[in-house]
């Protein structure tokens, strides 16, 4: 029996992991260009770390699939809660991935993280992820950096101040982030370690959803970056990654609701490009 035909908006995408440019006025139903294109993924990818985290944290519905409003008032297909992660096994698969892609930034042939001496958690979520990862740093990879983190309000007594751990007046700081939205929680820890006298060199984030902002044009890593550096904002995980992850375990319906997410919203100049 010969396909229905039906018209489709474009599908264009420039990432070093898909390369695709797929225009098409009409494809048969029966092979839907988002699952054609899902195809292409197959030679992509994923690491260890990222497969156990991305399990683990479905597994607490830290990430979940469905229909979510975000604050921005997009309807996203997926969404994801770090402040669920807060389990030991769980937090040990973050701070695992957390260490992973710092050690790997560290030594990539372009826009290299810059070597660093303190790894802030901004309160209260980032807390347990920098103390964590600060840890495995150490014990897995030889790695020796300090840890702090900010009060919400200042303590008026004892060692008083804001913030709490290794000082980082004179360091170079990288923050841990669990996933960028507005960007108004990295500004702010931005801030804070800047008038603490440290310089932010770096932000590792759990999470990139590799989105445009507002404007229709950059994404709120862009901006980040336009006030730490190019290419300082590293990712455990890219919204890419859990296309993949659900391409090869055959959640078809999933897939199609990110690809059209994608397709509208997904950031895709050739200068967000995967590290």
């Amino acid at each position: 029996m010969a396909a229905q035909l039906r018209p489709v908006l474009p599908i264009v995408l420039d990432q070093n992991l898909f390369r695709i440019s797929f225009f098409a006025t009409q494809v048969p139903v029966l092979l839907s260009p988002v699952i054609e294109c899902a195809a292409t993924m197959s030679s992509a990818t994923l690491k260890p770390y990222q497969i156990d985290l991305i399990e683990k944290a479905m597994s607490v519905d830290a990430l979940k699939f469905g229909s979510f409003t975000l604050k921005s008032g997009r309807i996203s297909p997926y969404f994801f809660n770090a402040g669920l992660l807060s389990t030991g096994p769980i937090l040990a698969t973050l701070s695992n991935a957390y260490a992973a892609t710092i050690i790997s930034a560290l030594s990539s042939p372009t826009n290299p993280l810059p070597k660093f001496d303190v790894l802030f958690g901004p309160a209260y979520k980032g807390i347990p992820f920098a103390s964590t990862t600060s840890l495995v740093l150490h014990t897995q990879y030889q790695v020796d950096v300090g840890f702090a983190y900010d009060r919400k309000e200042a303590k008026d007594h004892g060692e008083g101040g804001k913030m709490v751990g290794v000082p980082v007046q004179g360091k170079k700081v990288v923050i841990l982030d669990d996933v960028m939205t507005s960007g108004k929680a990295v500004r702010g820890a931005i801030d804070t370690v800047l008038q603490a006298g440290g310089e932010v060199v770096g932000v590792i984030q759990a999470l990139d959803r590799e989105e445009v902002g507002q404007d229709g044009s950059s994404s709120t890593v862009q901006e980040i970056e336009g006030l730490i550096g190019e290419g300082r904002v590293k990712s455990i995980l890219k919204m890419r990654d859990l296309l993949v992850w659900l391409e090869r375990n055959g959640m078809t319906k999933e897939l199609e609701s990110m690809w059209e997410y994608w397709n509208r919203y997904g950031l895709k100049s050739s200068s967000h490009t995967p590290q």
